[in-house]
Formats: C-alpha cells, structure tokens, sequence
C-alpha cells in the first residue's frame, strides 16, 4: 500500500528538480512602460548616480550587492546576456562544444551560436538566467537574437530563430522576470507577445525606429541607442514614438545623453 505514496513523493521531489534554482521571490513581473527612462552601462566601473529608474548591467559582471543596492536606491535591473553569441571570456565558456560556435559576430572574442541546437544550449542558457534570477534582477536583456540574419556559419533560418528566441522567453519568464527582445525587427510582428519591452541600437540611423510600433502599441518600452548620431537627429522622432532614446558610445561605459 506504499508504492503510490512512494511514486508521488518521487514525482514530487522530481518536479522540485527540474524548477528554477532559488533566487527573489516571483509575483507579477515588471512590466516597463513606453518612455521609462534608463542608463545602459556594461563596461567600467559601474556608475550607480545616474537618477534614472532602470539600469541594464552585465549579469556576469555584477554582483548579487550590487543589483540590492539599485533596487533599494528604486531601481529596476536588467540582467545583460549574450544568449546568440558565445564570448572566449566568460566562465562557462568551456562549457560550449565547438560544434555549436560558428563564426565571428564582428566584436572581439565572439562567436555566433547554432541556435538550433537547443539540447545544448537549452541548458547552458538556464543556467545564465538562473544566476541573473539569483543575484536579484528584475529582467534580461538577452544579446544576439538576430543570427539568421547573419553569416553565422550556419544555415539558421527565420523559423528558428523564432524557436529559439521563444524559447529564451520561456525560461526568463519560468523564473518570474520580465525580457526584453534585442535587436530582430523583422519578427517583431511575431515576438512582440512573448516579450515584455524591446533593446534596440541604431534604428535612428537606419531609418528603421517605425518598426518598434508594436511594442509602443502594445504599451512596452522600448530602450533605444544610437551611437553616430547627435541627438538633434533623432531625439524628436524619438519622443514622437515614445521611445526611451539615449546617446551612447560604443564601448557602453558610463557616458550617456539622453533626449
């Protein structure tokens, strides 16, 4: 008569398993809304003085204090990942096979990912998530969602970059914080439910922040930077689309101009 108990209590312990590791208590996730000003800063000492309500910083790089100290000064937190690109200086980099690393993405040290390959990466990219989730952020910004747009090395598709970037969503998500979707305008139509606000670098100068609508539309923020132009270029159209528009350089230091 104890085996049905024995099986729920495996099943049980089981499912405790395969949770996300422990990190702040979950609810409702943050959700920014159009226009929320931030500082984006992921190189140099980190300057915590700018008097804005949102900081995206280097999960690696900060620490589980550090991301406590924004928060009590009101901060949200966004935790900055590669999850399309892998980098020769993190230190899980051995984790990667070399089969999945294909070509340069055009910044030293990194490489674009087989996304399709998610038996590997699936678990590799939890775990980055699981360490944003337990040093206290309230978001990720996962880095290099457009690779099949690129010359990665492989044959990636639109089809699955929308199954990777969804799945990405997924375990931020699982783990009770909001994501935001990098980059990939082109699917923006397809991904604007599955995310919570957007990154976006250099629409500006490409003539291309029209297409971040959806995501105003839909009431996210979108964080967006350029890095050649004077804000006299954009900030007006900016504002027009709500957007959270910042000047930055490109090696995302403390320096920062926003419209």
């Amino acid at each position: 008569m104890r085996r049905p108990i024995l099986l729920l209590t495996l099943l049980l312990l089981a499912g405790c398993a395969a949770a996300p590791d422990d990190g702040p208590e979950t609810g409702e996730r943050w959700r920014p809304r159009p226009g929320t000003d931030w500082q984006w800063q992921l190189s140099g000492r980190l300057d915590t003085s700018v008097d804005v309500p949102v900081y995206d910083i280097d999960g690696f790089d900060q620490s589980k204090e550090t991301v406590a100290g924004l928060h009590r000064d009101g901060r949200r937190t966004i935790c900055y990942l590669s999850t399309g690109a892998w980098e020769d200086w993190r230190p899980d980099a051995d984790d990667f096979p070399k089969s999945v690393i294909g070509k340069g993405n055009g910044w030293e040290g990194e490489q674009w990912l087989d996304i399709r390959a998610t038996d590997v990466l699936e678990p590799l990219m939890a775990a980055r998530i699981d360490m944003c989730r337990k040093k206290g952020f309230d978001a990720v910004e996962p880095d290099n969602m457009d690779g099949y747009k690129n010359t990665t090395g492989f044959p990636l598709k639109a089809a699955d970059q929308l199954r990777y970037n969804r799945l990405i969503a997924r375990l931020v998500h699982d783990r009770g914080m909001a994501v935001g979707l990098k980059n990939d305008l082109d699917q923006i139509p397809e991904l604007v439910d599955d995310f919570d606000f957007a990154v976006n670098e250099q629409c500006a100068q490409y003539d291309e922040c029209a297409d971040m609508t959806p995501f105003i539309k839909a009431d996210k923020a979108v964080f967006h930077v350029e890095y050649e132009l004077p804000t006299s270029r954009f900030c007006a159209e900016s504002e027009r689309l709500k957007l959270s528009s910042l000047l930055k350089k490109y090696e995302l230091g403390a320096w920062r101009k926003a419209c």
